[in-house]
């Protein structure tokens, strides 16, 4: 079994505004809703994937109870625990005639210490029958940046892969307690290593001080792939996965898909180039549907031919 983890769950509403400009009134051509947050996507791309997954976290209020019940509708088996505050709504603008996005979400809720400790407990049962467990997405208000941490650190000791995708010090805190896997963006890794990527052998040598930090897998995704420094050590090598972009319809949520495929191939027992290859694969597919965590297993194995991995070079150490 596979956990995904989203303890800031939306309802994430996309919007097709052709020509979309700040101050001006527009109408959408198309428009779809569905339960979001980073975990939930992840959860969404690994039941069409074939995978078992079982998705928890915390939802609160009306908009709580339409994650679940979407999810539920989806046939995406999930055990989230109730809080008082209302869960929150995402909104995401796509420019079919420039491919550009905005994407505007909204403060998640506070939530307690008591239904905290509720969250924790469900976990930690939930973990006693999984392989895997994916944290992603931010902290809601009101809970310690170590929680991440503390958490990949429990269940490390109960023997079960952490997957790592975050940012700010919720990220720089669990990348420290040793997860399975981390996987931030370009930008998200750069504020992990603390400073700006020039060239190629910058983003290597982030990815080197990634592993150093406590992550045995970095994965660094860029829109064209990723670079990743994977294996087990001594045969941790870097490498280079890409595909030719593909025209989007949205690439809202196209990160999330690759996590799932990068979980999937994980856990059928794939070889890291090949983890690499379907996640790849995953992501760039996603881009073709309008909706977060949205893939076509189909047309998944029709890309796998169509990305490049290759072993990189690691630079010189000064």
């Amino acid at each position: 079994m596979i956990i995904t983890v989203t303890l800031n769950a939306a309802i994430d509403k996309t919007l097709a505004v052709p020509n979309f400009a700040l101050g001006r009134r527009h109408r959408a051509v198309e428009q779809t809703s569905m339960a979001g947050g980073k975990g939930v996507n992840v959860a969404r791309a690994l039941k069409a994937l074939g995978q078992p997954v079982i998705a928890t976290g915390v939802a609160g209020g009306p908009t709580g109870t339409r994650i679940i019940e979407q999810l539920t509708a989806d046939a995406v088996l999930n055990d989230f625990v109730r809080i008082r505050e209302e869960s929150r709504t995402s909104t995401a603008v796509v420019d079919p005639t420039s491919g550009e996005q905005t994407e505007i979400n909204e403060r998640g809720p506070a939530v307690s210490e008591a239904e905290l400790d509720l969250f924790v407990d469900k976990l930690l049962y939930l973990a006693k029958g999984a392989a895997m467990c994916v944290f992603s997405g931010s902290l809601p208000r009101g809970i310690e940046p170590d929680l991440y941490a503390r958490l990949v650190e429990e269940l490390g000791r109960l023997g079960v892969a952490t997957m790592l995708d975050a940012e700010g010090e919720p990220m720089r805190l669990a990348t420290r307690a040793g997860p399975s896997v981390v996987t931030p963006n370009e930008p998200e890794a750069e504020e992990l290593v603390g400073h700006e990527f020039g060239d190629e052998a910058d983003r290597a040598g982030a990815l080197r001080s990634i592993a150093d930090l406590g992550a045995r897998e970095a994965i660094m995704t860029m829109p064209t792939g990723c670079l990743a420094l994977v294996g087990d050590p001594p045969d941790r090598h870097l490498r280079r996965a890409t595909v030719e972009a593909l025209e989007p319809v949205s690439a809202v949520g196209s990160g999330d898909a690759f996590l799932a495929g990068l979980v999937a191939a994980r856990y059928g027992g794939d070889s890291p180039e090949e983890r690499l290859r379907f996640a790849v694969a995953c992501g760039a597919e996603s881009t073709q549907h309008f909706g977060a965590g949205v893939v076509d297993p189909k047309e998944v194995e029709r890309l796998l031919g169509e990305v490049r991995v290759e072993q990189v070079e690691e630079p010189a150490l000064p």
